[in-house]
């Protein structure tokens, strides 16, 4: 089948409730069919459109704005920096925001990190995540090493080494007669409401999966792996997916039995997301890694990086052979990113954020219950569930029971309806598909995560325009 054109004579044109809806021309090519609306300026948690319009952000674009936009002292922190240095190469010279930020995320780390390489996003945080791992083991004078374990339903970036070491199907499939599947392995994904037994315990579930884990690093041969890898809390793939109680504690126990390192990705769940600053602290039986990759909500938006953290033996490693880490990009440590970076640090901290995430989040959930799982409620027969923590929440859709056989969508993706409903509302949510089963191609979830300094009324807000959105589609798709 052709690309769509989207240059800017010619662009297809979306339909929607089977009429063909008009767009302006885009010179982009574009991760939709179409252009999405394009936003005109932005302050806090609002942004308005090039058509006026002003909608309520409630999803931080993907987990990235924690602090909304125009904040006054990240803007300002971003002039200053203009004015002072605004770019060096990190071969040549280092930066004082660079400098002061990787402090900064040491010194709040509790001791669970030595030292911090910078990177311009999430897929090069888990890119360099995987890299310095090999490197630690090159160094190290263990050459064997050379086997990663993931899980399935899993999401660690989009470029081709990422995508290897994940396992989102639909994402990987264009890809996947040149991905790697001679050193990216994959076990079973931590997904209790799907996959645990009906007969299992949480603890029985959790042995089962540690058993898995030991049984692929024997099977590969245990002193070949680098390293077990796992996002804290599973983002987009599942939907703000949690693992059960004592899970990462046994996973890490598989690689310290075998001398593997133990690698989260929270690029997307960490810096403050789920109400502590490092998700592992609330959501991963406060078991620290070796290595740790976080992203969006480092810069909060306000600029594009990503960071690699690492423990203090992976930092010995390199440190007491190399002495540097072989890895690096064109804008790695920008003065600029570094800079706005550490002013939404500081904001997070001096305006006590992850304390209102800890009273907010609560206050969300429990609205969402009370609106979507109610006996009365019509959305009620086909929530599956619904979870998550902080500022980062998730429902799950399921549309097997007998009570679906009454809708028709037409063709259409529930999730993906709700979405577009959410946002002709007013409201920006994410919707995503696939994370219900291995192959990928069942399920709907929709995801919320607001800001930190969301308000009472303003989360119910959300809640109420999210809610009406869910109801309304359901209503027009009953036969």
């Amino acid at each position: 089948m052709a690309p769509a054109p989207t240059t800017a004579e010619s662009v297809q044109n979306p339909v929607v409730d089977g009429t063909v809806k008009s767009m302006k021309p885009t010179a982009i090519l574009h991760r939709t069919l179409w252009r999405p609306p394009v936003a005109a300026s932005a302050e806090g948690s609002y942004i308005t459109l090039e058509d006026g319009r002003t909608v309520l952000d409630a999803v931080g674009g993907a987990a990235v704005a924690c602090i909304g936009n125009s904040h006054p002292s990240v803007v300002k922190a971003l002039k200053e920096q203009v004015d002072k240095v605004s770019y060096v190469y990190n071969m040549q010279l280092s930066n004082e925001p660079a400098e002061e930020l990787a402090k900064l995320l040491i010194a709040t780390s509790n001791g669970a990190f030595e030292l911090v390489g910078f990177v311009s996003g999430g897929s090069e945080a888990m890119e360099g995540a995987i890299k310095l791992a090999r490197q630690y083991f090159y160094e190290t004078k263990q050459h064997q090493r050379t086997n990663f374990i993931a899980r399935h339903l899993s999401y660690h970036g989009n470029t081709l080494g990422t995508l290897s070491l994940a396992s989102h199907p639909t994402r990987r499939a264009p890809y996947a007669a040149i991905l790697d599947t001679d050193h990216f392995h994959h076990v079973s994904p931590a997904y209790a409401r799907r996959f645990q037994k009906p007969d299992e315990s949480e603890e029985q579930y959790v042995e089962r999966l540690r058993q898995e884990l030991e049984d692929k690093f024997l099977e590969l041969g245990p002193d070949t792996v680098i390293s077990f890898v796992a996002e804290t809390v599973v983002g987009a793939t599942t939907g703000v997916v949690p693992a059960p109680k004592g899970y990462f504690k046994a996973m890490k126990s598989v690689c310290d039995k075998y001398g593997a390192l133990f690698i989260l990705d929270e690029v997307m769940s960490g810096m403050g997301r789920m109400g502590t600053l490092h998700a592992w602290e609330s959501f991963g039986d406060n078991v620290a890694p070796d290595i740790q990759a976080v992203a969006k909500g480092l810069g909060g938006g306000y600029a594009t990086i990503g960071a690699v953290l690492m423990s203090k033996k992976v930092a010995n490693g390199i440190r007491d052979t190399a002495g540097l880490w072989k890895h690096g990009h064109t804008y790695q440590a920008n003065p600029l990113a570094c800079a706005a970076s550490l002013a939404v640090q500081k904001v997070i901290s001096e305006e006590k954020l992850l304390e209102n995430v800890q009273v907010q989040g609560p206050y969300l959930e429990s609205l969402l219950r009370e609106r979507l799982e109610s006996p009365n409620a019509p959305a009620a027969p086909f929530v599956f569930d619904i979870r998550g923590g902080g500022a980062w929440w998730a429902v799950e859709f399921d549309f097997t029971s007998p009570e679906a056989a009454r809708l028709d969508f037409k063709g259409e993706q529930f999730a993906m309806a709700v979405q577009a409903r959410c946002l002709e509302k007013g409201l920006i949510i994410m919707g995503m598909t696939g994370g219900a089963n291995l192959q990928g191609n069942a399920g709907d979830h929709l995801m919320l995560s607001p800001a930190y300094n969301v308000t009472k009324e303003q989360v119910e807000k959300i809640v109420e325009i999210f809610v009406r959105a869910i109801e309304e589609i359901l209503q027009e798709s009953a036969v």
